[in-house]
């Protein structure tokens, strides 16, 4: 599933082609997503300009003057900037068509993914309105998780995993932000101290900054703008790395089932 970075790497992609144009039409060829596409998208679209393009959590965000196209990519969804006449594939299911006679192709073989509209104030959709910070707000840090942690018995992978907490630490992020850390992604979230949530806060950051960087991480299905996958996957330290020597102290890594999630540590390093 796409994360956080693989999101904001769409959207850099894609800033410099739809800012400031003006959408000509959409064609929806399939509006089964995860909830049907409004059958009004292109009535509510048609001649708006966008003025900007937000990324909150892994949604992104297709602002107007009167609401904001809500896009997200679910299990396997993408966006792509093509030519008006670019050959349709199988598993193209929306164009956004713009004046100057660029398109923007929605692909999504599972279909898991939407596109809603939001009128308005789109942080105040329904989706997004109970959203935890983002990881790079100043609201987020190692104090604001140890005071959010008190007392919690919930696994610290699963607790630093839930949105409304923080945003876009998703499975592979918060694995990789974890061992870094040196924290047992198994320990209760209460049972870790201010210092080390400040560590871990840092690593968070760290991590995910080092994975815009390198356009995200394709593990299977993930391509940019440009059709191009992520190259972060190349320096994962534990994460789909079950019995591979530890990169630090060369202990075999494990995998543990958390949060119906499997999550992968050095038992040696990570306490």
């Amino acid at each position: 599933m796409p994360e956080l970075p693989e999101v904001e790497t769409t959207r850099r992609g894609i800033e410099p082609h739809v800012l400031g144009k003006t959408v000509a039409g959409v064609i929806i060829r399939q509006a089964q997503m995860r909830w049907p596409v409004p059958k009004d998208l292109e009535d509510t679209l048609k001649d708006k300009t966008i003025l900007q393009l937000q990324r909150r959590g892994k949604y992104i965000l297709f602002v107007v003057d009167s609401g904001a196209l809500v896009v997200h990519l679910g299990m396997s969804g993408s966006l792509r900037i093509t030519s008006a006449d670019a050959p349709v594939k199988k598993h193209d299911h929306i164009d956004i068509q713009f004046s100057q006679g660029m398109n923007l192709r929605y692909h999504d073989p599972r279909r898991f993914g939407c596109l809603l509209w939001a009128a308005g104030n789109p942080l105040a959709h329904p989706l997004l309105a109970e959203l935890g910070p983002e990881p790079f707000d100043p609201a987020f840090s190692g104090e604001y998780l140890h005071q959010a942690g008190r007392g919690r018995k919930t696994a610290v992978k699963t607790f630093i995993m839930d949105s409304h907490l923080v945003v876009g630490v998703g499975n592979i992020y918060a694995s990789e932000a974890l061992f870094r850390a040196g924290i047992d992604p198994r320990r209760a979230a209460g049972r870790i101290g201010l210092q080390r949530y400040a560590a871990l806060a840092k690593k968070i950051v760290e991590v995910l900054s080092e994975a815009i960087a390198q356009g995200g991480t394709t593990l299977r299905d993930f391509v940019n703008a440009n059709g191009k996958p992520g190259y972060f996957q190349q320096t994962l330290a534990v994460y789909a790395r079950e019995g591979e020597p530890c990169l630090l102290c060369g202990t075999p890594i494990l995998s543990v089932r958390l949060g119906q999630r499997s999550s992968f540590y050095c038992p040696r390093c990570q306490h």
